[in-house]
């Protein structure tokens, strides 16, 4: 038995992609073998499907990194087949063919039962993007940060961006949206956001040691001197949630947004976050936190997917890109 999958091969040095019949994997115990019906396109998959280094472990490797589809076999008491299920991190599509081919081998600690008020489309349109946002957003709501002030999101037109505007706009948030694409600022808007700040703009002023504390908190999905900016305007007790470096991955700051206003940098890492949590994220998806993300979310065949990967490696994507297996 075989599947189709966007295979990437290395040959000296050289990756290609294309689609290819793979061989179904014989089962291992307490696994299951889940048929992929969505996937979505991360920035981790770009680079894998491009040959980056230090992100896939090994070629010929099928990238993907979230999967929403049906249990077909299992060896594992947690599941059986038929059920519905969503995997997300961990080692899926990075040392674990992922969610770019029909078929996806997995230990059963790495899937959760995909809760009942969503299905396989939706669920994909959050993907490791929106299950990122709402661990960033846990930080900030679990420290009771106020609602009497903005919170920033850098970002902000991105994957996690998108989805933590939406977030916190429906959970009572102003949002101040921080891009670089000022051009978007009506889909911005449409959103969540409240207002939208420019980024060149933002960052003409040189970084401060601390500067006016007119943000409740923060959501930084890009890093660099941007988040040692953010860091300087928190206001006492505030939170940032960093889960980003395309700005680069080190930043300069001083120690007093810490020790004169007690704030805290949380540092969200959504692909090894333990399964209790992701199940936990997956039920405020669900229900509290839920969104309508048919706007912002863009359907694909694998077929579709070069011309996404490159334009998400060119920071030109708006919002969810998801790729739809099968008729």
């Amino acid at each position: 038995m075989s599947y189709k999958g966007y295979l990437v091969e290395e040959n000296n040095g050289v990756f290609t992609s294309s689609i290819k019949n793979i061989d179904v994997p014989k089962i291992e115990s307490n696994s299951v073998i889940i048929k992929v019906h969505y996937s979505s396109l991360n920035y981790k998959d770009a680079l894998a499907a491009t040959g980056a280094k230090g992100v896939v472990k090994s070629y010929p490797f099928i990238p993907g990194i979230d999967v929403a589809g049906e249990v077909i076999e299992s060896t594992s008491s947690k599941f059986k087949i038929g059920d519905n299920v969503i995997a997300t991190g961990y080692k899926i599509g990075m040392s674990v063919f992922g969610g770019f081919g029909e078929i996806v081998h997995l230990p059963d600690n790495w899937v959760v039962i995909m809760p009942k008020e969503l299905d396989f489309l939706t669920s994909m349109s959050y993907g490791t993007a929106g299950l990122t946002a709402a661990a960033c957003i846990k930080k900030i709501t679990d420290a009771k940060c106020t609602d009497k002030l903005p919170v920033i999101v850098s970002g902000s037109s991105g994957g996690v961006g998108s989805v933590a505007i939406g977030i916190l706009s429906k959970i009572g948030y102003e949002v101040h949206a921080l891009t670089g694409k000022t051009s978007h600022e009506e889909t911005l808007k449409e959103m969540g956001a409240k207002k939208i700040l420019d980024r060149t703009q933002f960052m003409s002023d040189p970084v401060k040691a601390l500067d006016k504390g007119i943000y409740s908190s923060a959501v930084d999905a890009v890093g660099g001197e941007i988040l040692a900016k953010i860091i300087s305007m928190i206001s006492n007790h505030g939170v940032v949630s960093c889960c980003g470096n395309v700005a680069g991955p080190k930043f300069t700051t001083s120690v007093f947004p810490f020790i004169l206003r007690g704030i805290q940098l949380c540092g969200i890492d959504s692909a090894e976050s333990s399964i209790e949590l992701k199940q936990e994220l997956w039920n405020l998806l669900s229900n509290q936190w839920s969104l309508d993300l048919s706007n912002q979310t863009k359907i694909v065949d694998i077929t579709e997917i070069e011309e996404e990967i490159d334009k998400i490696l060119q920071g030109n994507q708006i919002g969810r890109v998801v790729i739809k297996h099968g008729e």
